[in-house]
């Protein structure tokens, strides 16, 4: 009996599927393959099928399902609760309660004295084959503690085998409900500080050079979940170097607590940094690769991470690859400029009207062809989600709910776009490319606009603009792609991407004398941006770290203070007062790109700037590194700060060429506000009256006093409306995102053409 009913990882392979379900079955495939996998047991099928007989229960779950219409949400749902109800009140016989006892009191590892939290899995038996996915279409249950909530979860997890997603799915791929059964691998839990899903090739767009992976802080049911918008990272798989980097701020986690799982806050500090480091994202790649190659198939894997020791908890195959594929190969292009992005998700084009869903009781709105606009999706939302024919999310990655689900049913989809439900209206057309991640106001493959697009003909007009229209970049590998689009320079190169690639803190390296080492590196990306741009300006804004972000980098504990509020504390200019070592190291940087290799389309700009007189220290700093104003050199003012504003005539009176207005933290500062702050970030507005008339004063003085003027917050992209006013004040550069250059180029033709006339 109690073979039938347990089986450990050490005694499954990947042939016992029809015992343990894919999931166990891929758990015991890793665990006899050596891969890090926390240790556990199954609870088998058997055991599922012998509660299902031994309580009857056979004939009138049939009799529930018999009168359901599987595309009326609300008939799937009332049968689901009908059904999970009948199995949870079933009785699990003596036997078979015992056996489960057992082998959870072998796993803990001590016989009464510390029972070993638990992670409790659905597995079902046609779970993760390659050409059906059912991956999580059931529950799972964590920090499950003890043997009588072991055993009770086991029961919940077989109820799951009927979820109104479930049944759904196994309707529409003609699946027997009865001959699928539930397995529940049971396995020692994992108190994750990161969790994260790859996938061995890029799933929206079938790039098999490349390994994703996504990332967040605490357990990884937020991220399935989509609830977080994950970090990606992409590495290429011939040279195993990092593509791509991308940050996403995180404010919540999910994390054990006593008898149950909670969502906490995230520490500030980690807030807004990466997951994992560099040569973490290497070695969960190989791991990835290696599984890969031993299921010869492309496969999506978890995986956690607690006190720096990596575990993989689960892998199973990619199924949507030939379906994307032949999305890919007969999708429409559209160039025009795009309104709003996201990330990419589950590839093709499709544009119809908006329908905004809120929560998954709302669902028997959609109607068919509708584009669905949600914050996240739940299972619940899968029936919804079948009749539309797009989907776009607020939160989320390429492993959320909505990404996967949307691929498995061929629909395109945009996720994490942030900010689409407050944006997109109830009726109005859109248009959505779920292979870039692009979003377009009106139907953009309307019979009218089908020629131009299918041919690629550009839909948008290269405006020509008095005000120059700069971007705001960080990242050196997009250097050139973004150099290629309408756009007269770089307004605002951060320093902080490339300082964290570097990833020692400064005083580190000048301890061990290996200033020339990262004077190079520096000097490398930096290169990267002048070469793609020149002889477009860039201007390089120095190191704006806060101690919060600085005690990030490794040995940065050592230097950096705690402070209470780092947004105000010891940053900016400061610094380079109280450290010239360190900026000095910045300073050869641009002389060596501006000297040795010849680029003078490198300017400089510092941040965080409090008082006339720190802007003279920092410039005799400068100076005295050999770099002087010139025609080919220039040195602007970030302003940020209201003092920057009110004293704005000292300030050019010390000697600059430029001044570039900081709109986030002006607006900030000048409300006295924290929009990271939940309790007060409703209060942020670019378009308050205080920060307008500050706005208008140094616009208005620089234009007065003859110097340059630009703008490198989010408030142009935000608010059309105030880029008329930014012109006809006179500013003479507007610095935006990538996605925002066109759109921002042509209100500026627009407001520049309304102030001629």
């Amino acid at each position: 009996m109690e073979t039938k009913n347990i089986m450990w990882f050490k005694e499954i392979g990947s042939e016992d599927i029809e015992h343990v379900g894919g999931k166990g079955a891929n758990l015991g495939e890793m665990y006899n393959l050596g891969i890090s996998v926390p240790n556990g047991f199954v609870v088998t099928s058997e055991t599922y099928f012998d509660f299902i007989e031994e309580n009857g229960l056979k004939s009138k779950i049939q009799n529930i399902l018999k009168t359901v219409d599987i595309d009326q949400p609300d008939q799937l749902q009332d049968a689901s609760v009908k059904i999970k109800k009948i199995i949870n009140s079933g009785k699990i016989s003596s036997s078979t309660a015992l056996c489960i006892m057992k082998a959870y009191k072998q796993l803990s590892g001590r016989w009464g004295i510390a029972d070993v939290p638990v992670a409790v899995r659905s597995s079902a038996t046609a779970e993760d084959l390659p050409d059906a996915s059912f991956a999580g279409q059931q529950e799972t249950f964590l920090n499950v503690i003890g043997e009588a909530s072991v055993v009770k979860r086991v029961q919940n997890c077989w109820a799951s085998l009927f979820t109104p997603r479930a049944i759904f799915y196994r309707e529409k791929k003609k699946f027997d409900h009865f001959s699928i059964g539930i397995a529940v691998p049971i396995q020692k839990l994992i108190s994750s500080e990161v969790s994260g899903i790859a996938f061995t090739i890029d799933p929206v767009n079938n790039d098999k050079s490349q390994i994703i992976i996504e990332t967040i802080w605490g357990l990884g049911e937020y991220i399935v979940q989509g609830k977080i918008t994950p970090d990606q990272y992409k590495v290429d798989k011939k040279t195993w170097t990092i593509i791509s980097k991308n940050i996403t701020s995180q404010t919540i986690q999910l994390v054990r607590s006593n008898h149950e799982t909670k969502e906490v806050a995230v520490p500030k500090s980690k807030q807004n940094h990466f997951k994992i480091d560099d040569k973490t994202i290497i070695k969960i790649a190989k791991i990835c690769q290696k599984l890969h190659d031993h299921y010869r198939k492309p496969q999506d894997i978890e995986f956690a991470i607690q006190k720096d020791e990596l575990y993989i908890v689960q892998t199973r195959p990619i199924t949507t690859v030939i379906a994307n594929q032949q999305t890919i190969d007969n999708q429409q292009t559209i160039t025009q400029t795009p309104n709003l992005k996201g990330e990419p998700a589950s590839p093709g084009t499709a544009a119809g009207q908006v329908i905004i869903i809120n929560n998954p009781r709302e669902i028997n709105k959609v109607q068919k062809g509708q584009i669905m606009v949600t914050s996240m999706t739940t299972p619940d939302f899968v029936p919804a989600m079948k009749k539309v024919a797009g989907i776009i999310t607020d939160k989320g990655g390429r492993t959320s709910h909505a990404a996967i689900v949307s691929r498995e049913l061929g629909i395109p989809c945009v996720v994490g776009t942030k900010i689409a439900t407050k944006i997109l209206k109830d009726k109005k057309e859109v248009t959505l490319n779920g292979t870039t991640g692009e979003i377009w106001y009106g139907n953009l493959l309307s019979e009218l606009n089908l020629t131009a697009i299918t041919k690629n003909q550009p839909l948008k007009i290269h405006h020509k603009t008095a005000t120059k229209i700069y971007v705001n970049l960080g990242e050196p590998e997009l250097a050139k792609t973004i150099a290629a689009k309408n756009v007269d320079g770089v307004g605002l190169l951060r320093a902080e991407f490339m300082i964290a690639n570097i990833g020692i803190h400064p005083k580190k390296i000048i301890s061990e004398g290996k200033q020339s080492v990262y004077i190079k590196k520096l000097a490398n990306d930096l290169l990267k941006f002048c070469k793609s741009f020149s002889p477009r300006p860039v201007i390089y804004r120095a190191t704006d770290f806060k101690t919060n972000e600085y005690r990030f980098l490794k040995w940065g504990k050592l230097y950096e203070p705690e402070e209470p509020n780092p947004l105000m504390g010891f940053r900016g200019a400061a610094r380079y007062i109280s450290s010239p070592e360190v900026f000095l190291m910045e300073l050869e940087a641009i002389k060596m790109v501006r000297n040795k290799y010849g680029f003078k389309n490198l300017w400089l700009m510092i941040p965080f700037v409090r008082t006339p007189n720190e802007l003279l220290e920092v410039k005799k700093i400068i100076s005295s590194a050999g770099l002087l104003r010139s025609p080919s050199f220039k040195l602007f003012l970030m302003v940020e700060i209201p003092s920057n504003v009110i004293l704005i005539d000292k300030f050019i009176d010390v000697g600059i060429d430029g001044v570039s207005i900081g709109s986030n933290d002006l607006t900030m500062l000048t409300l006295g506000l924290d929009r990271d702050n939940s309790e007060v970030a409703k209060e942020f507005n670019e378009l308050d009256p205080a920060v307008l008339w500050s706005l208008k004063r140094t616009i208005t003085k620089a234009k007065k006093r003859g110097i340059m003027c630009s703008i490198c917050g989010q408030a142009p992209s935000n608010h059309p409306d105030l880029v008329e006013k930014l012109v006809k004040w006179g500013v003479t550069s507007i610095s935006v995102s990538p996605d925002a250059i066109d759109s921002v180029r042509e209100t500026v033709a627009w407001a520049e053409k309304r102030k001629i006339s």
